[in-house]
C-alpha cells in the first residue's frame, strides 16, 4: 500500500495538532489573546499556554472555544486525542505514564531534581537541554512534560506528596528569572488543598533513598506500583515484596522531613534571596 500523502501540512501529532488548531481558528477569527480571554471570560494568558503547548486546557474552557468558532465538537475531539496520547513520551516512560494517568494517588522523592508533576517550562527545558536534547525534540519533550501537569490542575486531581531535598532546591537554573518562575509555581502548587510539598534538609544526614528518584502510585484496583530513575534509567517496579522495602524508606524520609508549612516558608525564603533581573 502506497505510504499516504500528508494533504494539509499540519502536525500529526496530537498535542501538537491541538495546539495548531486553536492557533488557526484564532487568527481565521481576528481576535488576539486578550480579546479572546474578555469574550470567553477566561485569563487571555491560559488561552497562550494553550496555543504554546503548554496545556491542554480543561473540557470546559475547550467546549466553549468550540461554541465561539463555531466547530461543535471538533476541538473536544481533539483535546480528547491529545490527553490520551502516550506516543509523545519516550518508550520506557510510556507504560508508567499510562499507570499515573489512572493513579488515585501519588507519592514522590525527589533526590536531585523537581517532579515533572511541579516544573515550569523554564525548568524542564534547561534539564533536558542538559540531557542532551535540542532542537525539535527538546520541544517536543517540554510539551509533553508541560502536560503532564494537567494530572494534578483538574477539579478530580488525586492527592499528591512531594518530598524534595534541600540539594534540589540549592540547585538553580542558569537564568534566575527562570529559577524565580519555578519557585513560585512550587509555593503556588504547594498552596492547593491537594498537594503537599516537603523539604527534606541536608542536615538530617543519611537516609534510604539517596540514590534515587522515587515516584509511588495508588492505582484503582488498590495495588501499588513505583518508578525508580536516575539520570540514565527508570525502572517500573509491581512486585509486593519491593515495593514494601520502598514504601518503608520512604515512610522514615518523610519523619525527617520539614512539615508542609515549615517547607513553604523555606521556598519563600529562597525565593527572597533570588535576584530578579535574570541572569546573563
Amino acid at each position: 500500500m502506497p505510504e499516504r500523502r500528508v494533504v494539509t501540512g499540519r502536525s500529526q501529532e496530537p498535542r501538537r495538532r491541538f495546539a495548531e488548531e486553536l492557533r488557526r481558528l484564532r487568527t481565521a477569527k481576528g481576535d488576539s489573546l486578550r480579546q479572546l480571554g474578555e469574550r470567553l471570560g477566561w485569563d487571555w494568558s491560559l488561552f497562550g499556554k494553550m496555543e504554546k503547548g503548554e496545556t491542554l486546557g480543561g473540557p470546559e474552557v475547550v467546549q466553549a472555544l468550540d461554541h465561539y468558532y463555531g466547530t461543535p465538537g471538533l476541538l473536544l475531539a481533539l483535546w480528547e486525542l491529545a490527553r490520551a496520547d502516550k506516543t509523545q513520551f519516550r518508550e520506557q516512560y510510556r507504560q508508567y505514564m499510562a499507570l499515573e494517568a489512572e493513579a488515585v494517588s501519588l507519592w514522590h522523592f525527589a533526590v536531585s531534581v523537581l517532579p515533572g508533576l511541579l516544573q515550569t517550562p523554564g525548568y524542564a527545558r534547561e534539564l533536558l537541554a542538559a540531557g542532551g536534547l535540542k532542537g525539535a525534540e527538546l520541544e517536543k519533550q517540554v510539551e509533553a512534560r508541560m502536560g503532564r501537569r494537567e494530572l494534578l490542575e483538574g477539579e478530580d486531581a488525586p492527592p499528591f506528596r512531594s518530598i524534595i531535598s534541600e540539594a534540589v532546591l540549592r540547585s538553580p537554573l542558569r537564568d534566575m528569572g527562570e529559577w524565580r518562575k519555578q519557585l513560585e509555581y512550587l509555593l503556588a502548587m504547594a498552596d492547593r488543598q491537594d498537594v503537599m510539598v516537603h523539604v527534606l534538609p541536608l542536615n538530617v544526614g543519611p537516609h534510604g533513598l539517596m540514590n534515587a528518584t522515587v515516584m509511588f502510585l495508588r492505582l484503582f484496583d488498590g495495588r501499588t506500583a513505583a518508578y525508580m530513575e536516575n539520570g540514565y534509567r527508570g525502572d517500573l517496579i509491581e512486585e509486593t515484596g519491593a515495593i514494601d522495602r520502598l514504601q518503608r524508606a520512604y515512610d522514615a524520609v518523610r519523619d525527617l522531613a520539614l512539615a508542609p508549612a515549615e517547607s513553604q516558608k523555606f521556598v519563600m525564603r529562597l525565593l527572597e534571596e533570588t535576584p530578579c533581573n535574570p541572569s546573563t
